[in-house]
């Protein structure tokens, strides 16, 4: 890419349309790359921690019921701020919100590792619960410095690099646990780990970038929008810009009525049906995992730690997945639409091969490409949701997604229970109904997604 602002309209023209890299290629590959440890770094870290949370709160004589709630608040607590993060990082900029939320993590799991009793580790959970949304802020600054074309291989080597510290993390996080208070030193590992992530982000030039998104922003005034929507986009970006160069510490009111704004913004969009989509697909890839353990030892009599393994397996090709995005997106030429759609039906195939496999080969060869279909449909997901909602609020519709995601994670073990009442297979059967729901929204809503150029945030 040649930088200036003829490199960037030659980019739109051809279909980009997305922000321009930081400052240079160079300067734009590092500010990635160091994104991508970003996130390995925070995956890495948690993944440390939850494994040994529910044996570390029942030492501590809760009961599974106390630990449930505990589990639950902190659910909810995600639920709710999600939205409200990922706004606010679109009023504050990325740089601020994403420092703030990682420097509230890690004071979450400092106090984690120093929760001696039940109360003191429900209070761990308060900051962490509301601002641990790293991640969904991360994905919004790639959406901000790469374009549309190349987002989905940014995308998928950003959660791939994530995964890999995901896979990582429980090895360390099991081996440091078996020392004397392992759980309270693998805390502190992990408030560290965050430290230096927020000194990495600290670190990030910051300058470039936001230079970027000013030019940028001045040369969309030159795309072929309706005069109407171009007014529109013209003054959301103004707005931004002004609020985020007026600097971190403004007024708290400003900040919640811009939060509030936008967050209308969105309520009024015609976007439902992509976040309908995520979230019927969401719940039933949560359904499939919701009982694989057990289903597995009642129909094979497969032990729990062949499961493990098989998940594990499965973890690991994901990373793979990430990594294979620019080829298969290449592959069908950026149609984001056409690959989640793709995507989509051959998870609700395989979903449906395991829930009638006869022999454990079968669940072993769904399980191997089931690992492919939902880490690209993931990534094609958030993708479809920028494309048709616009970069002009990307933290603000990552952050609805996440709240999405996180109702679906509510509903699921519910679902799965009752399904579990009538049989073994039933969550997954009941998954492939809902996949099949989503199939039908996506192609009663085929010729939006083609031509969302014109739609972005556009009013009912």
């Amino acid at each position: 890419r040649r930088p200036g602002a003829a490199a960037r309209m030659e980019e739109e023209e051809e279909g980009g349309g997305g922000r321009g890299a930081a400052g240079s290629p160079a300067a734009s590959a590092r500010f990635v790359r160091c994104l991508y440890a970003v996130g390995f770094l925070d995956l890495f870290g948690v993944s440390m921690v939850v494994p040994l949370m529910n044996l570390h709160i029942k030492s501590l004589g809760a009961s599974h019921t106390v630990a449930g709630i505990i589990g639950s608040l902190y659910g909810v607590m995600q639920l709710f701020s999600s939205t409200l993060v990922g706004c606010w990082s679109d009023i504050v900029g990325r740089r601020y919100s994403l420092l703030a939320c990682i420097l509230l993590s890690a004071l979450g799991y400092f106090l984690l590792g120093n929760s001696t009793t039940v109360f003191l580790f429900a209070i761990s959970r308060v900051p962490v619960g509301i601002f641990k949304h790293t991640l969904s802020i991360s994905k919004a600054l790639l959406s901000d410095l790469v374009s549309e074309r190349d987002r989905p291989l940014v995308m998928g080597r950003f959660n791939a690099a994530s995964s890999v510290g995901f896979i990582l993390g429980p090895v360390v996080g099991g081996y440091l646990a078996e020392f004397e208070g392992g759980f309270y030193q693998t805390s502190f590992i992990c408030a560290s780990i965050f430290l230096l992530n927020g000194g990495l982000v600290w670190m990030l030039p910051w300058s470039e970038e936001n230079t970027s998104n000013r030019d940028h922003y001045q040369d969309q005034g030159a795309n072929s929008f309706s005069a109407k929507s171009n007014h529109d986009l013209h003054l959301k970006s103004a707005t931004s810009n002004a609020v985020t160069n007026s600097s971190f510490f403004q007024s708290p009111w400003v900040q919640v009525a811009a939060v509030l704004k936008k967050i209308k913004g969105i309520a009024c969009s015609n976007l439902w049906d992509v976040f309908l989509v995520r979230f019927l697909m969401s719940v039933a890839i949560l359904l499939y995992y919701s009982n694989f353990t057990l289903a597995l030892e009642e129909r094979f009599e497969v032990k729990p730690l062949f499961a493990g393994y098989l998940m594990s397996y499965s973890n690991a090709l994901g990373v793979l997945a990430g990594c294979l995005l620019g080829p298969i997106t290449r592959l069908y030429r950026h149609n984001t639409y056409r690959l989640l759609l793709h995507s989509s039906t051959f998870t609700c195939v395989l979903i449906l091969l395991y829930s009638s496999a006869l022999s454990m080969w079968m669940v072993v060869l769904s399980s191997t490409f089931l690992a492919f279909s939902t880490t690209i449909g993931r990534t094609c997901i958030i993708d479809l949701e920028l494309t048709v909602g616009g970069n002009e609020a990307s933290g603000t519709l990552l952050g609805v997604g996440q709240s999405v995601t996180s109702v679906g994670r509510i509903i699921a073990p519910l679902l799965s229970g009752i399904a579990q009442e009538f049989s073994p297979c039933g969550p997954p059967s009941l998954a492939v109904g809902l996949a099949l729901v989503a199939i039908v929204i996506m192609n009663a809503n085929k010729q939006k997604y083609r031509s969302h150029g014109s739609v972005k945030l556009k009013k009912q």
